[in-house]
């Protein structure tokens, strides 16, 4: 009884196999992990961020920031653009912007309540048009301001007021809410603060589309008329409107008086440097 309980040496060499098979594979562990590990660093390293697949516009000024999508940037810079052309001041396109966010939230609707449709929710039946004209941003913008400077006072009187006497809306206390949004945005697209729009969209896939430039000079001067730069606030409204429009016209670069936007999603904005002068807003 006491030779069969008594083995040690036989236990000891059982433990320390066992002991080295457990070593062993826990180095095998160890090194195909750390291969692993490297493996993954070198194709992370190799292979390029993942990119939204959603295309944005931004607005920075002084007073805020403000996020929007591309239609959205788009009629904002027409709206701007339009009420340049007709040589009007800020507080117009402050009023248009309230008004638009409130009744489209910006976007150039097909439907709305009754015959109510586009950006201003204009109805036909009300005397705005036909609902192919409304449909256009800038006829429904020329419509909007054409009644907005017969309002008396529009300049002075509270924003609610004056959106009101043009929409005659049931609800016209709503336009208020959204003056301070409307104030960054007007900032921004009247070319009033410079450098405040950015956007970004997808490149999409080869061969990469040539970009429209001349069809978008034409778009613009639809609704600015002139696109002369004669003052510098005047080219950074068409720098912004070209920025907002970039994907609509495959457009991946806008210069403009020594600064540049590039279609880049790590791009923060606006770059110093370019050929770009004062005189022109350059497209490509």
């Amino acid at each position: 009884m006491a030779s069969e309980l008594i083995r040690p040496g036989r236990f000891f060499r059982v433990r320390l196999r066992f002991s080295r098979g457990v070593i062993t594979i826990a180095i095998i562990v160890v090194v195909l992990a750390v291969g692993v590990s490297v493996g993954l660093y070198q194709l992370l390293k190799r292979t390029p961020l993942a990119q939204p697949p959603e295309a944005f516009c931004s607005v920075t000024t002084p007073d805020g920031v403000r996020t929007l999508l591309p239609e959205q940037a788009q009629i904002a810079a027409t709206i701007a653009a339009v009420a340049a052309r007709r040589e009007l001041p800020e507080r117009a396109v402050v009023i248009a912007y309230a008004t638009a966010m409130q009744e489209s939230k910006i976007q150039n609707l097909e439907f709305g309540d009754r015959d109510s449709v586009g950006v201003f929710q204009q109805r036909s039946s009300q005397g705005w048009g036909t609902k192919k004209q409304l449909m256009d941003p800038v006829y429904a913008t020329n419509k909007f301001f054409a009644a907005l400077v017969k309002v008396k006072n529009y300049r002075k009187i509270p924003l609610a007021e004056a959106a009101q006497a043009v929409q005659r809306s049931a609800g016209g206390y709503a336009y208020a809410p959204h003056e301070t949004d409307a104030k960054i945005l007007a900032a921004a697209f009247t070319g009033r603060v410079p450098k405040a729009v950015h956007c970004w969209y997808p490149p999409g896939k080869s061969p990469v589309p040539q970009p429209k430039t001349a069809e978008a000079r034409k778009q613009l001067a639809r609704a600015l008329g002139s696109t002369a730069i004669t003052t510098k606030k005047r080219g950074w409204l068409v720098a912004a409107w070209s920025v907002a429009h970039a994907e609509k016209y495959a457009l991946t670069k806008v210069g403009y008086n020594g600064a540049t936007w590039v279609n880049d999603f790590e791009a923060v904005g606006w770059r110093q440097g370019g050929a770009a002068g004062a005189r022109k807003v350059e497209l490509a």
